[in-house]
């Protein structure tokens, strides 16, 4: 049933704002005037079809995401518990619809239990609006709804994505600490060497002694700097562009974020993060009842680095020749043993989707380890670095008065 979006009066003269079904928009009309509402407006909540042949929301909300990484979390939350409750998914969707405070929220879901209320499937109707919707969000749904278990599936889902985020803000918050200091260093530098400097040079230009080696490189630095400046922002956006460029050519990604990995902390770090999105999108899967290849593959569109997408691609093909996980993973270095053992144990066990997620914690938490010591080591050093900067400008600042000091005495 197509659904509207409306904006009507009621007999006390409040405006209402929401969404409706109906078989047309005068049918619509009918119903809030039902409802004791004046209707000024119903508008249809249109779907256009983007290239894949999926459909997206109308132009209220198919511009942008309607759910954040957070709110995405918190709504599959709210409708595992609703489903989980025993409240049958059109209610539960009826329900969320009438509680979202945004409008493109409140469409989208209006819109997703009008289809599941046409007889469509769940996850094909999450299926039609993929900019809101993965297509591992998508599969998981569709194997709790083939299983029967569509709130247990739920709430999975939910505690996977909720995991994600958290992970996510932990390595953001490590990071945070030292781009802020890295920021503030570089801003009083170039305000030292483009202005401080300057009033120095100004002051010794009458001078017919010879300045200090560290003034004049400071001060021949600082009229570069002022002088073409702008010339290296230039190069350095140029670089940046060109560089994100290379990185859309498939080999040249595949190269780059394969030395990527060899590099002494961040390469472990990524190494890590990459193998636990992996093993907890795998155990999540296999424990919805997504077949192993299926899920495999699935799975392997989550990593982030091309080197262990193209490893974890090739694992997929020996497990469809029939080569157990663990030896599939195993044969690929740059998956940790850690992930090869815990599925060897749990092929062993019959308990593949629990020990997956197993080593999915483990190696979040490793790669939380590595991110905190990583700003730890940096937070020094770049305290350092910044105050041995600021030492050398004071130093060409002072030098001068000095050597004035010393010939007046």
């Amino acid at each position: 049933m197509p659904v509207y979006s409306f904006e009507a009066i009621s007999a006390a003269g409040d405006t209402r704002k929401g969404v409706i079904e109906a078989d047309s928009a005068k049918a619509a009309r009918g119903l809030l005037r039902a409802q004791a509402l004046v209707p000024l407006k119903v508008e249809p909540v249109s779907t256009q079809t983007d290239a894949a042949g999926k459909a997206n929301t109308g132009s209220a909300w198919g511009l942008r995401r309607v759910f954040s990484a957070t709110a995405l979390a918190i709504w599959t939350r709210q409708l595992a518990g609703l489903v989980s409750s025993g409240l049958p998914l059109e209610r539960a969707l009826t329900s969320l619809s009438d509680e979202a405070e945004k409008a493109p929220e409140r469409e989208l879901v209006a819109t997703l239990r009008a289809e599941v209320n046409g007889g469509t499937s769940f996850a094909k109707a999450l299926a039609h609006h993929p900019r809101e919707f993965s297509d591992i969000f998508v599969a998981v749904i569709g194997a709790g709804e083939q299983s029967g278990n569509l709130g247990l599936v739920l709430e999975r889902l939910a505690d996977d994505l909720e995991e994600q985020h958290a992970l996510k803000a932990k390595l953001i918050g490590a990071a945070l600490y030292p781009a802020i200091v890295s920021l503030v260093a570089i801003v009083i530098v170039l305000f030292l060497v483009t202005y401080v400097v300057p009033q120095v040079a100004n002051v010794f230009a009458g001078s017919k002694r010879a300045l200090p080696l560290l003034t004049v490189i400071m001060i021949n630095t600082s009229a570069f700097l002022r002088s073409y400046g702008w010339l290296l922002l230039l190069a350095l956006a140029g670089g940046v562009f060109a560089m994100r460029l290379a990185l859309a050519n498939d080999p040249f990604r595949e190269q780059f974020d394969a030395a990527w990995l060899n590099l002494p902390l961040l390469g472990k770090m990524s190494r890590s993060y990459n193998s636990a999105r992996f093993a907890s999108t795998l155990a999540m899967l296999a424990s919805a009842g997504v077949p192993i290849l299926k899920a495999l593959q699935a799975a392997a569109q989550t990593l982030s680095n091309r080197a262990m997408r193209t490893d974890a691609l090739d694992a997929l093909v020996l497990v469809r020749e029939g080569a157990p996980l663990a030896s599939a993973l195993a044969q690929k270095k740059r998956f940790p043993g850690l992930l090869a053992m815990f599925a060897r144990l749990g092929e062993q066990t019959g308990t593949l989707p629990l020990m997956l997620q197993r080593a999915a914690k483990q190696l979040s938490t490793e790669v939380q380890r590595r991110a905190m010591q990583l700003a730890t080591l940096l937070e020094p050093l770049l305290i350092v670095a910044m105050g041995l900067v600021v030492m050398l400008i004071v130093l060409a600042v002072l030098m001068p008065i000095i050597q004035l000091n010393q010939l007046v005495k």
